[in-house]
């Protein structure tokens, strides 16, 4: 993996999955207590579709924090000196690594998942103007209402003894993702502390680009947001940001991590039907 550093001197690690010719890039933003290598199936389509992709383990996570941690895997997912503010900041500035290689020209889509989507909606706020659209997925409107900040496992814990249940209706992949040594399922606020847990909460800024895409997806049994969540984040963009070309879709059943859902080649190709139809040249 390539790297940067950080301002704090944290080596991000980094890989790129480009194409010839590519339609846009994509900047991947995973979730709290996992790492790029989740996402191989996604980044395939992507591939196959025309899309270059970017992606970053965050601090404290992935090979990122494996180094910044020593080889320490107990403390996977901590984020390090500058906490979260400093982890946002890293993805903004890979955001500028990605634009260096691929040029101003280049259509750049924020993709967050779960964490990575609390923070892509905290980066747009401020530099909307740098990405080309947003999609926003296992994400939630980010209020103490619309969140949940608790035990996202206890509605589906009867259905297995990982922990990790909510994360999809396919069992393998909680196994997998208790069987990983670069994951860990311990709760963003002990993970971060209750002040940077507290940073996430907010609301889609007022005046962002009207014409910006955003597309917002979730599983109707995300216990994070959900579907309620998800489409009152969708009307703050509209209604407090004035976008005018916001989606939401939602997957009836689904569960948090719907690119490892049952349903998972339809959501990578609703995704690419989105993507296409604002950015494939015919």
């Amino acid at each position: 993996m390539a790297t940067f550093t950080d301002p704090h001197g944290v080596r991000i690690h980094y890989s790129s999955w480009r194409v010839a010719e590519p339609v846009a890039a994509v900047q991947l933003v995973h979730g709290v207590g996992e790492h790029i290598g989740r996402y191989g199936r996604l980044i395939e389509a992507l591939n196959a579709a025309g899309y270059s992709v970017w992606a970053d383990d965050h601090r404290g996570h992935g090979q990122t924090g494996f180094e910044q941690h020593g080889g320490d895997l107990t403390r996977m997912g901590r984020l390090g000196p500058g906490g979260l503010r400093a982890a946002v900041a890293a993805v903004e500035q890979f955001t500028g690594v990605i634009r260096e290689a691929e040029g101003d020209e280049l259509p750049l889509i924020l993709l967050g998942h779960s964490w990575g989507s609390l923070m892509a909606q905290i980066i747009v706020n401020r530099h909307a103007d740098r990405y080309d659209a947003v999609v926003l997925t296992g994400t939630a409107y980010r209020t103490v209402r619309h969140m949940d900040g608790g035990d996202l496992n206890r509605r589906h814990a009867h259905l297995g003894s990982t922990g990790v249940e909510w994360l999809s209706r396919d069992p393998s992949v909680a196994a997998e993702f208790t069987a990983d040594p670069y994951t860990t399922e311990k709760r963003l606020q002990r993970l971060f502390g209750l002040a940077d847990a507290a940073r996430l909460l907010g609301r889609p800024a007022r005046g962002l680009p009207r014409e910006l895409p955003v597309l917002i997806v979730v599983g109707s049994d995300d216990t994070l947001g959900g579907e309620e969540s998800a489409r009152r984040l969708a009307e703050a963009y509209v209604r407090r940001s004035g976008l005018i070309d916001v989606e939401v879709i939602v997957y009836d059943g689904a569960r948090h991590e719907v690119f490892n859902e049952t349903n998972q080649a339809e959501v990578r190709a609703d995704l690419i039907a989105w993507l296409d139809a604002r950015f494939a040249v015919d």
